[in-house]
């Protein structure tokens, strides 16, 4: 089991002490780099479709096949942390995100990037779980954990909400492979402060679930290329079909298998905490909602209305900008007040967000859809902390890896679901397609509101 601090590295109660500094410090630039690749490479879509030969299809692999390892492994990534050690498991995530980021940077097809991303996929599947068991265990006092995990928090959802307009300036001023590049930069910042962070030790023993990691694969798998492919071959065609039935049959089997497993690697008896619950209804409605909404309107800019990338990144600016504040409110909000205010009401405000770019129409004019986004930086950014908050507060330290996990799953598997969905229901005529997308994520975060304002509770966790 990870420990805490040992004694003869307490700091008085007043003063925070480096080491866990140095390790907020870490665990923060490494989910600023794996939640700025779910984004950034949103608005060069149409210039990797040029200049590589990617079609439509391939486009919505390389955002997916990035989504889709992540959630796909950060179950068995979170039992990895809890079983070598959350620092441990963190340095290798980040080594692996880091040289599979170069190759990304150097590929000459869409089937190279693609491999590439899917690497890329594994690398942070394995050290985002890690780097907020760093933090829960660097932290032992409830009240500075749940500012430390504010800050955490704060930094991935800016990183996720800058994503569009850092890849715009990076295309516009260096091309499409700075957007990948640049996470050696970042690596290497992250990997140095890792050595000054707190050393966790292994865990207890905990086997890892290979059965269930397998049925994890194979659904995700099977969901996201029914999804996809729809669109292309046909819904009633033999892959698609088959692709379906795998992701049916292959969950029902990774819920069954997890209650018998002697050592599963997502506890149902997590879910009996309500909070936890929600939290991963709301973490997967609201990367659902945002992710695909994020690819449409990248397309929408670019290859509808023929704006450059700058300045489709620019027009992402004002959101971005809210986004960032919102992330820092949210987590002082739910030092103060606890999860459900800031989960519900963050949530009803990105749904108005995407109602109003409903209402103004795909042809609106730049300056409206500035103001539309708006709401959903906002919201976006007052959830997120408040939803991670509620999980670590729920589960016993030995579960920190994980339950984050179990949270960052439910939020990846959202964003993959929703490019797939969305890029499907574009693929045929893209305006009706992208009304019908908004109204879809709007009525999905409503309902995601509903369930927090049922199960989190008031105050704090």
């Amino acid at each position: 089991m990870n420990t805490e601090p040992t004694a003869d590295r307490t700091a008085p109660a007043a003063a925070t002490p480096s080491w866990a500094r140095w390790t907020l410090f870490a665990a923060s630039f490494g989910f600023l780099m794996v939640s700025l690749d779910a984004t950034i490479v949103n608005v060069a879509l149409p210039t990797l479709g040029r200049e590589l030969g990617a079609g439509l299809t391939h486009l919505q692999w390389v955002v997916d096949g990035y989504t889709l390892t992540f959630a796909a492994l950060q179950l068995i990534g979170g039992s990895l942390s809890d079983r070598m050690g959350a620092r441990r498991a963190f340095a290798v995530g980040l080594v692996l995100f880091v040289l599979s980021s170069l190759i990304c940077g150097l590929a000459t097809s869409p089937g190279m990037l693609i491999a590439a991303r899917f690497a890329q996929g594994i690398g942070a599947a394995v050290q985002l779980p890690a780097s907020l068991a760093m933090v829960r265990h660097a932290y032992p006092d409830a009240a500075a954990r749940t500012r430390a995990v504010g800050v955490w928090a704060a930094v991935g959802g800016a990183a996720v909400a800058a994503g569009p307009v850092l890849g715009g300036l990076l295309l516009g001023w260096l091309g499409w492979r700075s957007l990948f590049l640049v996470n050696l930069a970042i690596g290497v910042i992250g990997l140095l402060a890792t050595a000054r962070s707190h050393a966790t030790r292994a865990g207890g023993g905990r086997r890892l679930d290979l059965p269930g990691q397998v049925v994890v694969v194979l659904t995700l798998s099977g969901l996201t290329f029914a999804l996809i492919e729809g669109g292309t071959l046909g819904w009633t065609t033999t892959p698609v079909v088959m692709a379906l039935v795998v992701a049916v049959a292959g969950g029902a089997f990774f819920v069954w298998w997890q209650r018998r497993a002697p050592e599963p690697m997502l506890p149902m008896r997590l879910f009996t905490h309500p909070a936890f619950s929600s939290a991963g209804v709301a973490g997967f409605v609201q990367n659902f909602a945002y992710y695909g909404i994020v690819f449409l309107l990248s397309l929408l800019l670019q290859n509808e209305r023929g704006d450059s990338a700058l300045a489709t990144g620019l027009i992402f600016l004002p959101m971005s900008i809210a986004a960032m504040a919102a992330n820092l409110l949210g987590g002082r909000l739910t030092g103060w007040i606890g999860p459900r205010l800031p989960m519900m009401g963050g949530q009803l405000l990105f749904a108005l967000g995407l109602l109003g770019l409903l209402a103004a129409g795909p042809t609106a004019p730049n300056w409206a859809i500035w103001l539309a986004t708006v709401p959903v930086g906002i919201g976006g950014g007052l959830a997120v902390p408040a939803m991670t908050s509620a999980v670590l507060e729920t589960v016993e330290p030995e579960y920190a890896g994980v339950a984050s996990a179990g949270l960052n799953t439910a939020r990846q598997i959202g964003g993959a679901v929703g490019v797939a969905l969305f890029g499907t229901l574009v693929a045929a005529d893209f305006y009706p397609g992208l009304r019908l997308s908004l109204a879809i994520a709007a009525a999905a975060l409503i309902c995601s509101s509903s369930v927090t304002a049922r199960w989190v509770r008031v105050g704090r966790t």
